[in-house]
């Protein structure tokens, strides 16, 4: 039994006899120091000591998971499907969540050793790459402290995407084993693996009365294995689960081929298998990356739909009456959307329940939630590719395309161009399945994740599917929580927060709009200043490690750090880097307000202009950072392997949060928010939800520059960049610098390519077009900062104004207009 008192979790037995609570806890990690790991000292390594905590706090954990699933009996509940789930470091997070800070830090003191110095022991689970992946991490922990009935659903991937490390300036990737000291969060349940189909054929088979029915035979299984990992609410006794799935062999080896000497071959099929989940994101240039990608994308769905339905049968029987009720799947982004014919498989050939039937339930289950703007993004996967691997679950999406083009002929009678253009078969010189159209045909809500690009999926990317279902479409802005992203990462600002306004704010955000009543408030916003040069100090030290720049704390810091993209335009970002260098080198310094910046991200290995640009910040970097003119002014660092417990350093000690892409480009951003909670002021065009953050802490307070998403279209018709940098005297200094070779005198040509982007007409990034904008409002900057009382009173109301960016408004949002809950 589980009872709670002053937010601790205490364990009894039935005859009241108390097993755990925060006075064992000391014993308890003691026990499974010197016991379940066999350790008697802590030595030169924290590994040993971070596992014995980590299994101290999960056994806490474990109670109120227990509880949590008892308590919920037969309810409604929501299936979250991701191939990426973001979740950085648990340890921090579980005791921030359990309230165990100081309970954890006393029991420390008996090894010598701060908290601090435990939790670095701890990898970065390498379950996802980017916004996608750490937004799924955050709906977690907003599900789980609103106490919401949601299991997440991903892949235990061996290898996350890649360990970046910057060499003579390039990026270098090498593997991301974070699972090499194992994992003591997750819990294996081997006795619900489940067998996920691949290969084979299709046979028919006739009944005696008539009937036919499919078979899918001759397949080629895999087990996929799930490992569930405790996702603790907010001080509420709630634990959710993250169930990742482990892909497996259904036999070890073939033992007689062993026997025979075939010793490569006796675990062929144990290695083909065990590739599925080997590594995040395969490199799918190749026939085989595609396929790799493929299985990945259908073992997730597949293994989650079943352990979905295998629960619902265990409780329900073969009767499938009450599955709409009971149960919901968000489909996160386009990856997973091949669960609408896996659904409709199981349904018809495993529980022999008729296609319309199986239509209703799927349709009335299945929401899709679209995270880009790209067409490129929109995931196309080759016929021939399906009929090789897949092919039962083609054969459903050719149905569910012939009985679908139905209802485009009735609303537009004799159009071909709309069947064409809806179609879930794109036929080309190849033919290839449309996902994203697969997802919004089985779904019953398709969402974007921030007002600006709900509405453009709506008048372009979808605007078809729109005028046919206009009732489908709904927006959802994207969230970040702030347990993490303010509680956790920003201690000193979270406790002058707390000294102000009600505590509870870290449960319920909406109450941190208390704060703009300090805006103006000379003390507080001295306070205010003091915390955010305590987290600088800590960030350049982290810097210096990382890179060898030394910042310096007293200059502004401006922060970029995102996955690279041409159209995030980290580009524009280094142009105005060697604009400020120009004006430096020519003694122009007079309003310049000295400044650090700060760039970090990945670039996708097949990625090669991504790539380039990484290399062409380093040069840029070590040129200025090497010249002693630039040495009051400016600082230039690219930090290597950014992730998010790099994130976590750097948010709280961010001045200026570079927010730039092209408008209409990024869907919604979530960075943005993290440094808006944090007090960052934000310099960006009218983008993803930089116009709702706008809109929220007003125009006053956030540095705007830049085209608006209206206006691109009729930009690029008549748009001459070669002029633009003629005419513009900052432009052209910067380009001069470039195209000299100033930052590769010993590597010629290197940046010829992002030369001739910049100058190239059809540029759809439009970098030369929106420079002057950009560089103006860097001046607007400089101005604003000089003038620390406005600025402090600008980010005090930043961070007042960041309330309903929490995850968990966005979380009640899905609660109550799509999942139903």
């Amino acid at each position: 039994m589980v009872n709670k008192e002053n937010n601790q979790c205490e364990v009894t037995s039935s005859d009241g006899n108390v097993l755990m609570n925060e006075h064992t806890f000391s014993e308890d990690l003691a026990r499974h120091f010197h016991f379940s790991l066999g350790r008697d000292t802590v030595q030169d390594s924290h590994l040993y000591l971070y596992n014995a905590l980590a299994i101290t706090i999960r056994d806490r954990l474990v109670a109120q998971w227990r509880e949590t699933r008892e308590s919920r009996g037969h309810q409604r509940r929501v299936g979250y499907i991701s191939l990426e789930f973001l979740m950085g470091r648990t340890l921090n997070n579980a005791i921030l969540n359990l309230d165990l800070d100081d309970t954890v830090r006393d029991a420390l003191k008996g090894y010598c050793c701060g908290l601090e110095d435990v939790e670095q022991a701890e990898h970065d689970a390498g379950l996802g790459n980017g916004g996608l992946g750490r937004l799924a991490a955050c709906f977690l922990d907003s599900c789980a402290s609103l106490a919401l009935p949601v299991i997440g659903y991903g892949i235990r991937y061996e290898y996350g995407m890649f360990n970046q490390q910057i060499k003579n300036g390039a990026q270098i990737e090498h593997p991301d084993n974070w699972l090499r000291n194992g994992n003591p969060w997750e819990i294996a349940a081997p006795e619900k693996a489940i067998r996920v189909k691949f290969f084979g054929h299709v046979d028919v088979i006739k009944k005696r009365s008539g009937q036919q029915y499919r078979q899918w035979n001759n397949t080629q299984d895999v087990l996929a294995v799930p490992y569930d990992m405790p996702i603790p609410g907010y001080q509420n006794g709630i634990v959710n689960t993250l169930r990742l799935w482990k892909s497996e062999a259904t036999d070890e080896f073939d033992l007689g081929e062993f026997n025979a000497g075939s010793y490569t071959e006796s675990v062929a099929k144990k290695n083909l298998a065990e590739q599925i989940t080997m590594v995040l994101y395969p490199n799918d240039t190749s026939e085989n990356g595609k396929e790799l990608r493929l299985r990945q994308q259908y073992f997730l769905s597949s293994a989650s739909l079943q352990d979905t339905i295998n629960s619902y049968v265990e409780n329900c029987g073969n009767n499938f009456d009450e599955f709409i009720a009971l149960n919901s799947f968000q489909l996160n982004d386009t990856h997973p959307s091949i669960a609408v014919p896996e659904l409709m498989r199981i349904l018809m050939d495993d529980y022999a329940i008729s296609w319309d039937d199986a239509w209703n339930i799927t349709t009335k289950t299945m929401a899709y939630t679209n995270h880009t703007l790209l067409p490129e993004a929109l995931e196309k996967w080759p016929v021939s590719l399906f009929a090789n691997l897949l092919p039962r679950i083609l054969e459903i999406i050719y149905e569910i395309n012939a009985r679908f083009l139905l209802q485009v002929a009735v609303a537009w009678p004799g159009d071909s161009s709309k069947q064409q253009a809806l179609s879930l078969i794109d036929e080309g010189h190849e033919p290839q399945v449309r996902m994203a159209h697969l997802a919004i045909v089985g779904s019953y809500s398709v969402n974007g994740v921030a007002a600006l690009h709900t509405k453009l999926l709506k008048a372009g990317l979808f605007n078809d599917f729109y005028q046919l279902w206009p009732e489908k479409f709904n927006n959802k802005t994207n969230g970040v929580t702030p347990r993490r992203w303010l509680s956790h990462c920003n201690t000193s600002l979270a406790e002058l927060i707390s000294s102000k306004i009600d505590k509870n704010w870290v449960a319920d955000f909406s109450h941190v709009d208390q704060l703009a009543k300090f805006a103006e408030d000379h003390a507080f916003q001295k306070q205010w200043r003091e915390s955010k040069k305590a987290n600088k100090v800590v960030l350049a030290d982290f810097v210096e490690k990382a890179t060898g720049v030394k910042f310096d704390v007293d200059m502004m810091f401006d922060v970029q750090v995102k996955r690279i993209h041409e159209y995030k335009r980290q580009l524009l970002n280094i142009l105005h880097v060697i604009g400020l260098y120009d004006r430096i080198r020519k003694g122009d310094t007079a309003d310049i307000t000295p400044r650090c910046v700060l760039i970090g991200g990945k670039a996708a290995p097949g990625y090669v202009m991504a790539k380039e640009i990484i290399k062409l910040i380093n040069n840029v970097a070590d040129t200025i950072n090497l010249d002693p003119k630039a040495a009051k002014f400016l600082k230039v660092a690219f930090v290597p392997n950014y992730n998010v417990s790099a994130m976590e350093l750097i948010c709280p000690a961010t001045d200026l949060s570079e927010q730039i892409s092209t408008a209409g480009k990024e869907a919604s951003g979530t960075g943005n928010m993290k440094f808006m909670m944090n007090g960052a002021l934000t310099i960006g065009t009218l983008d993803g939800a930089n116009i709702e953050i706008r809109d929220a802490v007003g125009e006053d307070n956030f540095f705007l520059f830049g085209a608006q998403a209206h206006e691109i279209s009729d930009i690029r018709e008549n748009y001459q960049p070669n002029e633009i940098i003629a005419n513009s005297e900052t432009l052209s200094a910067v380009m001069h610098l470039l195209e000299s070779g100033h930052f590769n005198l010993f590597e010629p040509k290197i940046f010829d390519s992002i030369i001739k982007t910049i100058r190239d007409p059809d540029d759809m990034w439009l970098t030369a077009y929106d420079f002057d904008s950009y560089f103006q409002a860097q001046r607007s900057v400089d101005k604003t900062y000089q003038d620390q009382t406005l600025w402090t009173k600008m980010s005090i109301l930043n961070t007042a104004a960041s309330g309903v960016f929490s995850s968990d408004h966005t979380i009640r949002q899905y609660r109550d207009e799509i999942w139903k809950l």
